[in-house]
Formats: structure tokens, C-alpha cells, sequence
């Protein structure tokens, strides 16, 4: 068991954690890298790139069909993502061979086991999942992922989707980013149900916010995404200074960041918001469309 480790000063980041992270292997040691990178280092920054991970995905019509055809995002969006992001930040802090990972990925599979889902999506979807993060603190993040940090990554989430039972899972980065490359070119385009999802997920993000602001969260979410998904999801390109401020606004918070963090120091699910469970985290079994948690039980 890791001791935790504490803010300089009660708001100072601890060098420990990168002189840790520097020291371990990304093969023997991404378990423990990716809850470091997580938990102390990137909060803030995985939380969203990881969101914006989950958006990309909704510019493929064979995974915004399913998500239209089920209703939930439409009907309990708050709960789906609320569900999805107590599910995901177990296994990322825990870990995916601990008892709690573990758990959080069976109960994950047997939801998924309730759709029929191709390999290739859920590869595709896992995919976002690696290069997001990559890409976003490469933009936006107060400092980049180091080559080691990146490969942590990338091995954590082929032995997640592994545990998924997934099949044909590349063996390196480059093969990951080929096959992601291959299968927007085959299967992105406008769909109705793209944009359905797509705004089903801008009306969750509006709801975190007054009324004054909530005309902004589409824009915004158009300003980070990129032409192809735009024209996916039937988005208008911003204008280009408001583009510019939405960037320029996220890479201007990386300079106090450096050296100050305002997360809790770890970041853990004990001390997350879920706003759908004002109570707290609620039980791993306990997430799921309402349906599907009934026949369970």
C-alpha cells in the first residue's frame, strides 16, 4: 500500500510524484503510473480530455445509433454520465487487478453484454481513451506526458480491454493510432443520431452552469473538436477569435499550474461531486440504466 502523498504547503504540487513517475517502467509499473497521473498530477485535465474522449466517439453512427436507441442519454443524460465516470475512475485509481477494478470492469462488461457491440467499436472507442489524454496535455496541460507516460497509457488500457474480452488489440501506439485512423475513415459521417447524442451530451455540460453561460457550452465544445467532427455532428465552425479566446483561455491556466494545484491532493473518488448522487459515490453494482440494474437484482 502507497502512502499518499501531500501538497508543499497545503497548495504547492509535491516534486515526489514526478520523481516517482520517473522512476518507474511502463510495462511493469503503468497501473500505478496511471493513478498517479490521475490522482495528483493531471485531475483536472484527464477528467476533461476523457469527456471530450467520449464525444469524439459520437461522430461514429454505429456508436451514436446504439446510445439514441436506448434513450439514455436523451432521458437520464446526467445519470449516464455519471455512471460512466464512477465506473472509469474506479479502475483508473484502483487499478484494474484490484478488488474494486475488477469488480467495476465485470459490472461494465455486463452492462456492454446487453448490446450487441462490434470489436472494433469498442477498440476505436478505447483508443480516444489513450490519445485524448495524450493530445489534450500536449495543448492544455501544464506540462506534456513523457514518452514513458504515454506508453503507461497505452498499456494500461489494452490490459482494460483485455479484461473487456476484447480480440485484435494493437501491440504498439502507432498500431493503435492506424487502426483509430482507419476506422474514422470508414465509418464517420453526419448522422441524425449524431447530433443527437452530441447535444444530448451539450445539455448535460449546460446543466453545470446559470443560465447566462449555458449559451456557450456548444460553441465551446464546436471551438475543441475538430473539422471532421464538426461536419459529423452537423456543427457550425465558431468564429475564429472565439476559437482563439477558448484555447487561449485553457493554455493561459498551465503557467500557475506548474507549481499549484487547486484538486484535492490525491484526487480520489471519495471526494468527487457526482451531481446525480448528491449522497456520494454510489455502490459499483448500483450504475447502470435503471432496466438493465433491476433485472440484476
Amino acid at each position: 500500500m502507497f502512502k499518499p502523498y501531500t501538497k508543499r504547503l497545503g497548495l504547492f504540487r509535491n516534486p515526489a510524484v514526478r520523481r516517482e513517475l520517473q522512476s518507474l517502467d511502463p510495462i511493469r509499473d503503468h497501473q500505478r503510473m496511471v493513478h498517479l497521473l490521475t490522482a495528483y498530477e493531471f485531475p483536472f485535465d484527464m477528467a476533461r480530455a476523457l469527456e471530450l474522449a467520449l464525444f469524439h466517439t459520437y461522430a461514429s453512427p454505429r456508436v451514436s445509433g446504439l446510445l439514441a436507441r436506448t434513450g439514455e442519454f436523451e432521458h437520464h443524460g446526467q445519470k449516464r454520465y455519471d455512471d460512466t465516470s464512477r465506473l472509469i475512475s474506479e479502475f483508473l485509481e484502483s487499478g484494474y487487478d484490484s478488488e474494486k477494478g475488477l469488480r467495476a470492469i465485470t459490472h461494465m462488461n455486463k452492462i456492454h453484454g446487453h448490446y450487441r457491440i462490434d470489436n472494433a467499436d469498442f477498440l476505436f472507442v478505447l483508443a480516444t481513451f489513450i490519445f485524448y489524454p495524450i493530445d489534450w496535455l500536449r495543448s492544455y496541460g501544464w506540462r506534456e506526458l513523457t514518452p514513458s507516460e504515454e506508453q503507461a497509457l497505452f498499456y494500461f488500457f489494452r490490459e482494460v480491454g483485455r479484461r473487456m474480452q476484447l480480440t485484435d488489440l494493437p501491440d504498439t501506439l502507432t498500431d493503435l493510432q492506424t487502426l483509430s485512423e482507419t476506422y474514422e475513415a470508414r465509418h464517420f459521417r453526419y448522422t441524425e443520431s449524431n447530433r443527437t447524442i452530441a447535444n444530448a451530451t451539450v445539455k448535460i455540460v449546460q446543466g453545470w452552469f446559470p443560465g447566462f453561460l449555458q449559451g456557450m457550452v456548444q460553441p465551446t465544445f464546436a471551438a475543441l473538436i475538430t473539422d471532421q467532427l464538426r461536419t459529423a455532428f452537423g456543427y457550425e465552425r465558431p468564429a475564429g477569435w472565439f476559437i482563439t479566446l477558448v484555447k487561449s483561455a485553457l493554455r493561459l491556466r498551465r503557467w500557475s499550474l506548474r507549481w499549484i494545484t487547486f484538486k484535492p491532493y490525491p484526487a480520489l473518488i471519495s471526494n468527487t461531486s457526482f451531481r446525480y448522487y448528491p449522497a456520494g459515490a454510489p455502490e459499483i453494482e448500483a450504475v447502470g440504466p435503471a432496466s438493465l440494474i433491476d433485472k440484476a437484482n
